[in-house]
């Protein structure tokens, strides 16, 4: 079968909303490396977008799912329980931020942790309001996507959104939204439209994902805990992307001087296998009811397995010290880029958590070029995402665990990419 046999296919076969953004059709993957229906070599700068952070198919976490396989695949934990799962439980609660005593919940999507953090919050606060930020991504299930603050494509067509959900714009310099900005239009908010003291919760990311890479600046995440303290808020940190050593960190909160009280995660955790959770003040995860979370597959135990090899892998590897060491090699060759590309506005992100964005001349957000420059990278054999609000904004998320010689080929193949680009 070829990719384009199967491109058919899959148009006749599976809902358009669906978006897909290649039509190659993956057989095998190694690492940084993937291979297609058609025998093509790519070289993955997705990484299933920052899930396989410890590269595709990492002989200790695949080691530790064929265990798994052995002994069990499901029973529901709320049913039968199993040891791994305590495990990994007492170990996050180790090691999210936060000198406060916590407990976990595992579920099996970054929107369903989302989802979770919030009935908690709710659950404790005894309030049902919620505050996020514009460009921010929560996930596609109502109130992720209520939550996100991105109306295309997640919110087109699905009528009204869930109530009680405000947006507040998320600072950024290069847009011109300075953190006094942010602050003072909550301060209005409260005037205008909500009481804090119906405010259940504000959620963030540390470094937005979907809406362009943007890290929250240190003053900004201060002033946010002081908020939330100030009226009895629950603050929640959205770590589905940059968690497990994506930014330099195991958790991105680790750059800033205070803690979030709820942390989701997914993504990262699972090396490839479908796991999230739900970590938090042990006083708030505790509100909800016996009953009031879980799910019939959350924290499966093949999930569960992966994520106790994936933490151990970033630990014996050094994957965060890895992560810096790529993060800033990746730096420089955009900084060379930028010396010869003039609509390479930014270079942004800890860790390898990069990102480039690309405005015209006319300082505008050129969306056109960064399109151009994802396809040509792909026709070269290397895989990239957009992002941002505005579609102009190239992410970088290699496997933390990717080699130096294949590296440095994907940067061969961005120059070359770059200029393809701009000539046509």
């Amino acid at each position: 079968m070829t990719n384009a046999d199967l491109a058919a296919r899959r148009v006749d076969a599976m809902a358009r909303g669906v978006g897909v953004m290649t039509d190659h059709f993956i057989t095998r993957a190694e690492n940084a490396e993937v291979w297609d229906e058609d025998g093509n070599r790519l070289i993955d700068f997705a990484a299933g977008i920052a899930v396989v952070n410890t590269g595709h198919r990492h002989p200790k976490v695949m080691a530790a799912v064929k265990a798994q396989l052995d002994g069990f695949t499901h029973t529901c934990h709320q049913v039968l329980p199993y040891a791994p799962y305590v495990t990994l439980a007492e170990r996050l609660n180790a090691k999210v931020p936060g000198a406060f005593d916590k407990k976990t919940v595992f579920v099996t999507t970054g929107a369903e942790a989302v989802e979770n953090a919030v009935k908690c919050a709710r659950a404790y606060t005894g309030r049902p309001a919620v505050i996020a930020f514009g460009g921010g991504f929560h996930g596609r299930t109502f109130m992720g996507m209520s939550l996100t603050g991105k109306v295309v494509p997640y919110k087109v067509g699905f009528g009204a959104m869930m109530p009680d959900v405000f947006h507040v714009p998320y600072p950024c310099a290069l847009h011109g939204v300075s953190v006094d900005d942010s602050f003072a239009t909550i301060e209005a908010l409260f005037k205008a439209d909500v009481d804090p003291a119906r405010v259940a919760a504000v959620i963030f990311e540390p470094v937005q994902g979907e809406g362009g890479f943007y890290p929250a600046p240190a003053e900004f995440v201060t002033r946010l805990r002081a908020l939330c303290d100030a009226h009895g808020m629950v603050m929640i940190a959205d770590e589905v992307q940059t968690g497990f050593g994506r930014t330099g960190k195991l958790f991105a909160m680790e750059h800033y001087d205070v803690a979030a009280d709820i942390t989701t995660m997914a993504k990262g955790l699972g090396g490839g296998l479908p796991i999230s959770a739900v970590t938090g003040k042990a006083e708030i995860m505790d509100a909800a009811a016996p009953g009031g979370l879980g799910g019939t597959y959350g924290g499966n135990p093949l999930g569960i397995a992966a994520g106790n090899a994936v933490l151990d892998v970033i630990e014996e590897e050094d994957l965060c010290g890895r992560a810096e060491e790529f993060g800033n090699k990746l730096k420089a060759v955009l900084s060379d880029i930028q010396s010869t590309t003039p609509e390479l506005a930014d270079i942004r992100g800890p860790g390898f958590m990069v990102a480039a964005e690309f405005m015209t001349t006319d300082g505008k957000p050129n969306a056109e070029l960064t399109g151009k420059i994802r396809v040509e990278a792909l026709k070269r054999g290397l895989v990239l995402l957009t992002c941002g609000v505005y579609g102009n904004v190239i992410r970088f998320l290699a496997p933390l665990t990717i080699d130096e010689p294949v590296f440095n080929e994907a940067m061969d193949i961005l120059k070359d990419a770059v200029n393809a680009a701009r000539e046509n």
